[in-house]
């Protein structure tokens, strides 16, 4: 893995440093139907670095974004985690800023309308920015969201600003990540905000991703792994200051920060000093920290296997919960397949019965499981294990045991 002529995607510095190398595996939510299994699957590199300027990690490689995005097989609210999430800040945001029926909320990556709808419910006027076809039709069909199909950006924001459409809240939950050109999307959102608007944004957090041996994180849809420390340097380029951030343990842990305008003035919040001193004696900026995180992942592999193999060895049956991009990355640069899995069960009836990327296993819905009983499921959606366990309680009372595979495999 070469990196001596990348820049960083935020920064522009060059060189940017390798970290971890993942191989080249297919894109991470590219479900197959039965017809597609037969063909060729396109694969690219999974390369991590990290710049030495901002402390951005990042990984090497772009795939086009009409790829990975137009035709999207995540829709949020499939998690009850997520719906109430979605609500809390959607509820805390109306109260503390007063939104009315001559405000305007807009999310971006707004996926089927999960967090709008909470805002419509209260007669706030929101509108979506969702480049996903599929979904976006859900989002307006089904729950009456004004949702624009586009790839959020320069162009966007200028034209919806030009319109009249600026933001008093503007979402942009997990979306951040997904962002080939940084700098266009966050001058975007300073664009599109009005002059005393907040931003909300979360992002999965680098330290939590680091210290929890969350490499599953990592896959093509993400280009980019965030600390406060390159967030704050990236939107102070802009024109925007980060007034205050919270840490959120979904997604395996997560930044909401919010920002305003800077010229609007306003003071950050402690928390955010706070976090930047945590973050320099994490020695965010010191590549050592990043060192040495590709052995840790292969210490893990040779663990997980270790266990599967005991337990095919002792005759058990092994399935796996959660057609995730996470256990796309984790069973493909593993290798985990066929060989120890016998499928997988999903919630999402969009992801039932299709095939899961590189390793072609079938998808089906949990109540698969009160017939067929495997003795063991990997769990691939470790970050909503709390609901997935509470989810699957008849599953576990009669015997049904989970494998948890990050930071370290355990068995419950």
């Amino acid at each position: 893995m070469s990196n001596a002529s990348l820049s960083c995607r935020s920064c522009g510095h060059v060189p940017i440093l390798p970290v971890l190398s993942l191989g080249e595996t297919p894109l991470a939510n590219a479900l197959l139907t039965r017809d597609q299994l037969a063909a060729d699957e396109a694969r690219f590199p999974l390369d991590l670095a990290f710049c030495p300027s901002c402390t951005l990690v990042q990984i090497t490689k772009s795939v086009p974004p009409e790829m990975m995005f137009r035709d999207y097989m995540y829709f949020s609210s499939f998690s009850d985690t997520m719906l109430a999430h979605a609500r809390a800040i959607a509820e805390r945001m109306t109260a503390e800023r007063g939104l009315t029926a001559a405000s305007l909320v807009i999310e971006i990556a707004s996926n089927d309308g999960y967090l709008l709808r909470n805002y419509l419910r209260a007669g706030v006027p929101v509108l979506g920015v969702e480049p996903a076809s599929n979904i976006a039709t859900v989002a307006r069909e089904q729950h009456g969201i004004d949702t624009i199909e586009e790839f959020f950006g320069t162009e966007v924001s200028e034209r919806l600003a030009a319109g009249g459409q600026r933001a008093d809240v503007l979402h942009a939950n997990n979306v951040l990540a997904h962002v080939p050109d940084l700098n266009g999307f966050v001058g975007g959102i300073a664009t599109v905000l009005k002059p005393d608007g907040v931003a909300v944004i979360e992002a999965p957090f680098l330290m939590d991703m680091m210290d929890n041996l969350e490499f599953d994180t990592i896959y093509h849809e993400h280009l980019c792994y965030f600390s406060l420390t390159a967030l704050a340097a990236l939107f102070s380029r802009h024109g925007l200051t980060i007034i205050d951030v919270e840490r959120h343990k979904i997604h395996g842990g997560s930044l909401r920060l919010f920002a305003a305008r800077s010229a609007s003035g306003r003071t950050p919040e402690p928390s955010v000093a706070g976090l930047l001193d945590e973050e320099s004696r994490w020695h965010v900026r010191d590549y050592k920290r990043y060192q040495g995180f590709g052995a840790r992942v292969a210490e893990l592999k040779t663990e997980l296997i270790a266990v599967l193999n005991r337990l095919k060895t002792e005759g058990k049956t092994v399935a796996a919960y959660g057609a995730s991009a996470k256990g796309a990355t984790l069973l493909n640069t593993f290798g985990i397949g066929h060989q120890f899995l016998d499928y997988i069960v999903d919630r999402s009836t969009v992801k039932q019965g299709h095939f899961a990327p590189g390793t072609h296993l079938e998808i089906l819905s949990p109540d698969v499981l009160a017939t067929r009983k495997p003795d063991y499921l990997l769990l691939l959606a470790w970050n909503f294990a709390d609901e997935i366990l509470h989810q699957q309680h008849s599953y576990r009372q009669a015997g049904g045991r989970f494998i948890i595979p990050i930071p370290t495999v355990t068995i419950i």
